[in-house]
């Protein structure tokens, strides 16, 4: 059990280094550094939620010599962005910008936490402003009846 737990872990820990194949990687240290910077901020389109310099997927792979690619060609690092952005939709920014329609989504979150919290507020506080109800008293007729049937 133990060693099926070592093998698990190791694994896991090994699969975001094993995705960047050493065919891409550049001789250039500065560059593959950049490209390993750059690509660790963009989305696998494949993978959702995980980048494209820790994702096996062939589209990954494909977007990862894009960047390099991009790299030798002279490109900065924020043209390449820019390119992979203008080819794939910002959707594939790990960290997309917070102007035009994504401030809205990026506003919506805490925007809707105030406006619950105001109305759980605004419902305690009218809840503990209105009045008891009143309660209903016994006529001595009723009182008198309930005893009866108590005796009983």
């Amino acid at each position: 059990m133990k060693r099926l737990i070592l093998s698990l872990v190791l694994c896991l820990l090994w699969a975001p280094v094993a995705a960047v194949q050493p065919d891409e990687v550049l001789d250039d240290p500065r560059l593959e550094e950049r490209a390993r910077e750059i690509s660790g901020g963009l989305r696998c389109l494949v993978c959702r939620n995980e980048s494209i310099d820790d994702s096996n997927a062939e589209l990954a792979r494909d977007m990862r010599l894009l960047v390099r690619e991009r790299l030798l060609a002279g490109d900065s690092d924020d043209e390449v962005i820019q390119f992979i952005v203008d080819r794939y939709g910002e959707y594939v920014l790990l960290q997309p910008k917070a102007t035009g329609a994504n401030l809205v989504l990026w506003l919506a979150g805490p925007l809707m936490l105030l406006v619950g919290a105001g109305i759980g507020w605004s419902y305690l506080r009218r809840r503990s402003q209105a009045e008891e109800a009143p309660k209903d008293v016994l006529s001595q007729q009723e009182a008198d009846r309930l005893r009866e049937i108590m005796k009983d």
